[in-house]
C-alpha cells in the first residue's frame, strides 16, 4: 500500500520522510494551492461578467467566495494528482492552525481524492511525534476551515473595496486591510489623546529611611501621604483635559516653595514608625509568551 503524505514545506517533507516506512511518499504544497482571483486575468470565464467578478466574492449570495488555483500553483497540483493516482490513501499533514487547516481543504478539494482521507497533526518534527500523530489522525475541522475562510473573505472585501478609495481621496498607493485599517485608527485615537493631554505640576515628598546606615538592605522608602489630616495631591487628582486639580478632590497641592518648606521641617524631626502590618501574599508566575505578549515585553 502506499500512502501520500502532504505537508506545507519541502524542509518538513525532507526531514520526515526519514522518520516514515518506504511506502508513505512525503510532498510539500509549498503553501496554499488556492485563492481567490488575485488579477483580473485569474477570475474565471464562467464569473467575468458579474459585477462582484473581481472581488473573487459572490456579495450577492451569502458571499461565497470563488477560487482558483494559485499562481504558479499548477505543477504542483498536477504533481500531487498524479501521485494520488497511486496512492491507496491520502494523510493531509498541514500545519495545525487555521491557515494549515483551510490549505489541506483546499488540497482534498482540488485533489478530489477516490481513497480515505486523513488528518495528521503534529507539534515537533521527531520520529516519536511523527508515529504518534499517524496513530491519532482526525478528520478536517470544519470550524477552522470556515475561520480562515471568513479571515480571507473580510481581507478581500476590505482590501479590494476600500484602497481605491484611498488612493482617489487621499494618496496613491496607500492600502486599507481588516487588520491595519483598525490598528492605524487607535494609533489615530490614541495620538489625539496624547495631544490633547493637559499636564499639571504637583511636588510630593519621599524618604529614604534606615536604622541601621551600616546596613543597606535595610533601607526603605517613604512617601508623604498627608499635611495636617489633608491628603497631599499625587497625579491621579488632576483632570487631564484641565491640568488641574478635578473638581470635588480636596487635597493639598504643594509648589516647589511649600515642599521644600516642609523638607527642610521634616529633616529636623524626629522619625518614628507608628505601625507594622504583615500579611501574607500569593502571587501565581506569569503564563507563557504568545506572539502579541512576547512583542509588548519586547
Amino acid at each position: 500500500m502506499t500512502k501520500l503524505v502532504i505537508v506545507e514545506s519541502p524542509t518538513k517533507a525532507k526531514t520526515i520522510r526519514g522518520f516514515l516506512p518506504k511506502e508513505y511518499q512525503v510532498k510539500a504544497s509549498m503553501g496554499h494551492v488556492r485563492d481567490l482571483p488575485a488579477s483580473a486575468s485569474e477570475v474565471p470565464a464562467k464569473i467575468k461578467g458579474e459585477p462582484w467578478a473581481r472581488l473573487g466574492v459572490n456579495v450577492e449570495n451569502d458571499f461565497e467566495p470563488h477560487y482558483v488555483i494559485s499562481r504558479g500553483k499548477k505543477k504542483t497540483v498536477d504533481e500531487l494528482k498524479k501521485l494520488l493516482k497511486d496512492a491507496d490513501e491520502l494523510i493531509l499533514a498541514t500545519d495545525e492552525d487555521r491557515e494549515g487547516e483551510s490549505i489541506g481543504w483546499h488540497l482534498s478539494e482540488v485533489l478530489n481524492p477516490k481513497v480515505p482521507v486523513r488528518r495528521m497533526v503534529f507539534h515537533e518534527i521527531t520520529r516519536e511525534a511523527i508515529q504518534e500523530a499517524l496513530n491519532n489522525t482526525r478528520n478536517l475541522d470544519e470550524n477552522l476551515i470556515r475561520a480562515q475562510e471568513t479571515r480571507r473573505i473580510l481581507d478581500r472585501l476590505v482590501g479590494y473595496t476600500v484602497s481605491p478609495l484611498l488612493w482617489k481621496k487621499i494618496a496613491p498607493k496607500l492600502s486599507a486591510g481588516r487588520v491595519q485599517s483598525v490598528a492605524v485608527r487607535l494609533l489615530v485615537l490614541r495620538e489625539r489623546e496624547r495631544r490633547a493631554f493637559k499636564s499639571g505640576a504637583y511636588w510630593d515628598l519621599k524618604a529614604f529611611l534606615n536604622k541601621r546606615p551600616d546596613q543597606p538592605d535595610h533601607r526603605f522608602e517613604a512617601q508623604l501621604v498627608s499635611v495636617g489630616g489633608v491628603r497631599v495631591a499625587s497625579g491621579r487628582d488632576f483632570d487631564e483635559n484641565t491640568g488641574k486639580v478635578a473638581e470635588g478632590k480636596e487635597v493639598l497641592l504643594l509648589n516647589q516653595t511649600e515642599a521644600e518648606k516642609l523638607r527642610d521641617r521634616l529633616l529636623n524631626g524626629d522619625w518614628r514608625v507608628a505601625g507594622i502590618e504583615s500579611r501574607e501574599a500569593t502571587r501565581a508566575p506569569y503564563p507563557p509568551f504568545t506572539t502579541s505578549t512576547l512583542q509588548q515585553e519586547a
